[in-house]
């Protein structure tokens, strides 16, 4: 291939304007060029400031560009990197009146012909862009190869000063650092230098994944990458494409699908020299073209672009975007979808996803890689083995998928041998010469049949085919998988041992026993508490209740010797403003009371129960009297004499009334009823007191009328006479 020419890097400054959108601000080329207008990179602003790249202090974006062809130079892919930043809009002294939200926001954009100087610029465009920003800050002259490349521009005392108009009007920094750059790539050699995500990594996120979308690779799909970091997402695509050996520095017709000049110039190799890896590599036909005719690389593709992904002349492409709106459109915009943001990946077409099944010696392959990285995995420096070692080193996962690559490539030069004897087409060799070189069966089928079959219809095959038309290179390098062979225990155990490392339960137990204990103690120190409290208030509610008690106590004694010391009658005329205490209930004095009660009522019935039988004595002489006479008999008594008696009874009942009324008044109130009443009866009976009646006989005694009627008059007459009717009878006085 005739050497590319050299593309000097060009420097940019795009401005978010407030009205217009994301712009060009400035470009520093060539005097007297305009490289954004000569190439028409009216999409430029858009790549540079990602979307999403507000929310970052800082944010990196990577792209491709097309150079239009010159008189002197072809059309082909140029690549830039922006470095974006922002500020707040209140700190610049000279303050734009198109200026109208909180921050301003500009991108620093260096463009260069090779994604190698891309690498390289990324720690100085940062540095650079920072400063100016910041346009104050004071560096030492000897602060570093890095500021002493940027800009030579120092006042007399030897100290590199910047502006201070803070209004991003002086560039001087930004040409002093263009200056610098075309005099450090000049001196450039062209060794292989790699860029992109560490590998380790990308193999210790995506495991066996990882091998899956390098076959994906091959088969030339539309795959997309999507993530909200930018810089991540373009690094882990630049990392992809550099497991291909000689790919990175040949990528020349990404930028537009319409591009081809790789293929209408590269020549097929004619010599082979073994102690030369450039000679080996371009006689086994690498690097293969995976970014043709029809294909395109974008690691970071604005939603302007999206035209020309849907374009019908697109039939391959590798792009990355931060916007989500692709996700909703997956099926239209991709065949496999490559989501950093859950490690994840989503093959649509089940013909891919059958092609990309890792066969048992490729999972054997890259489980062995991946443990290899796990055990010299070190989290404090991710891109290095923390054995400092080559094994799980980023050179010794370079060697490993390229010697998988050549394995490969061997393998199918051998399975087209065998496919062109068994179909008759004119093999170029024989089936004798074949068993010359000892190869047992077809060791392409290691590599799953589905697979091969899929990526012999793609451009990068049929380029490798043309380049390696006659070329023995099953001879060269021995075609057999570097991992073939029969499922064996090891690899069983290395595949659980894999997915239990895959799930994480040492860290996961651990996690478990700290936020055990961690509750456990926080537990333990509640109960403490809560139990120590619960006791503090038994206690307090015992002491609470031991007071109430003692005063309890002390006014029941006090209410006693009260009561003892006062008569019933003060006790009645207590003063009624005064309250009074009530009396604590004895049982002992309760029982007396109930004693003294029951002694006085058995007084009572024994006092009338001798009445009773003094009177029935009475009565009984008073029938066994000979004379019938009332007024003629000595024996029966005269009125005064029943007066006395009632009067007496009467006060005898009076008086046991008024010695039971402090006890029990409803029980003297009834006894008195019935005494009154059987004293009635009995009289009547005994002839005491004479019937009344006109029909009676006259010499039939007429009986007195009860005590209970005798305050009522009702069967006497004032102008009754005495002696008319019977004997007259006078109530006595009360």
């Amino acid at each position: 291939m005739p050497a590319p020419t050299r593309q000097d890097p060009i420097v940019l400054v795009i401005d978010f304007h407030h009205a217009r959108g994301p712009e060009i601000e400035h470009c520093i080329g060539d005097e007297g060029t305009n490289p954004a207008t000569d190439n028409d990179w009216s999409l430029l602003p858009f790549m540079a400031l990602s979307d999403g790249a507000h929310l970052s202090t800082e944010e990196f974006s990577y792209f491709t560009l097309r150079r239009k062809e010159t008189s002197t130079s072809p059309a082909t892919s140029l690549f830039g990197i922006s470095c974006s930043r922002q500020i707040d809009s209140k700190v610049l002294i000279n303050r734009p009146a198109d200026v109208t939200r909180s921050t301003v926001q500009k991108a620093v954009v260096v463009v260069t012909d090779s994604p190698q100087r891309v690498g390289q610029l990324r720690e100085k465009l940062s540095v650079v862009t920072s400063a100016w920003f910041a346009q104050r800050y004071v560096f030492p002259r000897r602060s570093g190869v890095a500021i002493h490349l940027l800009c030579m521009m120092y006042n007399k005392h030897g100290d590199l000063t910047w502006s201070k108009h803070r209004d991003f009007s002086d560039i001087e920094i930004l040409k002093k650092f263009r200056e610098g750059l075309v005099i450090s790539l000049a001196n450039d050699d062209s060794k292989d230098q790699n860029l992109g995500l560490s590998l380790r990594e990308m193999i210790h996120e995506f495991k066996y994944q990882t091998l899956v979308l390098f076959k994906g690779l091959l088969l030339q799909p539309k795959m997309l990458f999507f993530g909200t970091r930018c810089e991540r997402l373009c690094m882990i695509q630049f990392s992809l494409v550099s497991l291909i050996p000689g790919l990175i520095s040949n990528l020349q017709d990404c930028a537009d699908p319409a591009f081809d000049s790789y293929e209408n110039s590269v020549e097929k190799p004619t010599s082979l020299k073994t102690s030369d890896r450039s000679s080996l590599l371009a006689y086994m036909g690498l690097p293969l073209q995976i970014f043709g005719k029809g294909s395109m690389f974008g690691p970071y593709t604005p939603l302007q672009q999206l035209d020309l992904l849907a374009d019908d002349g697109t039939k391959s492409y590798v792009v990355g975007s931060t916007n989500s709106l692709l996700l909703q459109q997956k099926d239209r915009y991709s065949d496999v979808l490559i989501n950093l943001d859950e490690d994840s990946i989503d093959i649509s077409s089940p013909a891919l996803r059958s092609a990309l099944a890792l066969s048992t010696s490729d999972r054997r392959w890259i489980d062995l890689l991946t443990q290899i990285v796990n055990d010299t995995w070190d989290e404090e420096h991710p891109s290095r083995p923390k054995t400092l070692g080559f094994m799980g080193s980023e050179e010794f996962i370079r060697l490993q998928f390229e010697e998988y690559l050549l394995a490969l490539l061997s393998c199918m030069k051998y399975h087209e041998e065998l496919s062109s004897i068994a179909t008759g087409d004119s093999p170029h060799r024989s089936r004798a010469q074949l068993q010359n070189f000892n190869i047992e069966g077809d060791p392409a089928l290691d590599f799953n049949g589905e697979f091969l079959a899929l990526w012999q219809k793609t451009s990068n095959y049929a380029l490798f085919s043309r380049l390696t038309s006659d070329a023995l290179l099953f001879s060269i390098t021995e075609p057999r998988h570097p991992s073939a062979g029969g499922l064996t225990m090891e690899d069983i155990q290395r595949r659980l041992s894999q997915q239990v490392a895959d799930l994480h339960l040492d860290e996961r137990v651990r996690e478990g026993k700290e936020a055990l204990n961690r509750h456990f103690a926080t537990g333990q120190k509640k109960v403490s508490t809560a139990f120590n409290n619960f006791w503090s208030d038994i206690e307090a509610m015992r002491e609470a209740q031991r007071k109430r008690n003692e005063e309890k106590a002390a006014q029941s004694q006090r209410t006693s010797l009260d009561n003892n010391s006062t008569s019933p009658s003060l006790a009645s005329h207590q003063d009624p403003d005064v309250p009074r205490s009530r009396a604590s209930i004895d049982i002992s004095q309760a029982q007396a009371s109930v004693n003294v009660a029951s002694q006085k009522a058995g007084a009572y019935f024994s006092s009338w129960g001798s009445w009773a039988s003094e009177k029935r004595r009475e009565w009984q002489e008073k029938r066994t009297s000979p004379n019938p006479g009332v007024a003629a008999s000595p024996s029966t008594p005269s009125l005064p004499v029943v007066n006395e008696s009632v009067e007496s009874d009467r006060g005898r009942r009076l008086s046991m009334q008024s010695q039971n009324e402090g006890t029990s008044d409803g029980l003297s109130r009834s006894l008195s009823r019935r005494k009154r009443w059987s004293n009635i009866l009995l009289r009547r009976e005994s002839g005491e007191f004479p019937r009344r009646d006109d029909s009676s006989p006259a010499d039939e005694p007429s009986y007195p009328k009860s005590p209970l009627s005798q305050g009522f008059p009702a069967h006497e007459s004032e102008n009754k006479k005495p002696g008319e009717g019977g004997k007259a009878y006078h109530r006595p006085a009360r």
